[in-house]
């Protein structure tokens, strides 16, 4: 059972203007995630960190959608001291503050995989493969890569670290 960490960009994602192929696809994605998640075969890992980026969100009707989908996290990751600690050191390879705030949150949650559809954040995340602790993906690719494996009965290496098999 897959353990998943979705940025806000990914929680978002349903919500942004469905014009677009790209975000089309990454949304129903999405969702087929989180419907997973719901249907028990996956868990949904929550943070701190994920509640709040949802607070900054500054339509009320969006936030309020958002939430409902974060919601759905069974558990959910505290911003101790060593989550900043990490936090800062992923800093310090160029990472954004929240995302290596996601980072270390999807870490210390022991997440199979954070997902997300920032290309930075991806990009800035494959050139760093090896010093995440967590598997960084984008949710297309990644749940192509699971219904893969899914449909060939093989061992899925969807849930493989950064170690295992790089970042991206």
């Amino acid at each position: 059972m897959f353990l998943i960490y979705l940025d806000v960009c990914c929680l978002n994602r349903p919500f942004d203007d469905q014009m677009q192929e790209r975000i089309r696809l990454e949304a129903e994605a999405v969702l087929l995630i989180l419907a997973r998640c719901q249907n028990r075969e996956w868990r949904l890992l929550g943070s701190e960190a994920i509640g709040f980026e949802i607070s900054r969100i500054p339509d009320e009707d969006r936030r309020r959608k958002v939430v409902l989908l974060a919601s759905l996290a069974d558990s959910k990751v505290s911003v101790t001291e060593r989550v900043e600690r990490r936090a800062m050191e992923l800093e310090e390879l160029g990472f954004k503050a929240l995302d290596a705030l996601h980072i270390a949150c999807a870490e210390d949650g022991n997440a199979d995989v954070l997902l997300t559809t920032d290309d930075r954040f991806l990009r800035r995340a494959a050139m760093h493969g090896s010093i995440a602790k967590v598997r960084i993906e984008n949710p297309i690719l990644w749940l192509m890569e699971v219904i893969r494996d899914e449909a060939t009965g093989g061992q899925s290496s969807a849930n493989q670290g950064p170690g295992d098999r790089g970042v991206g």
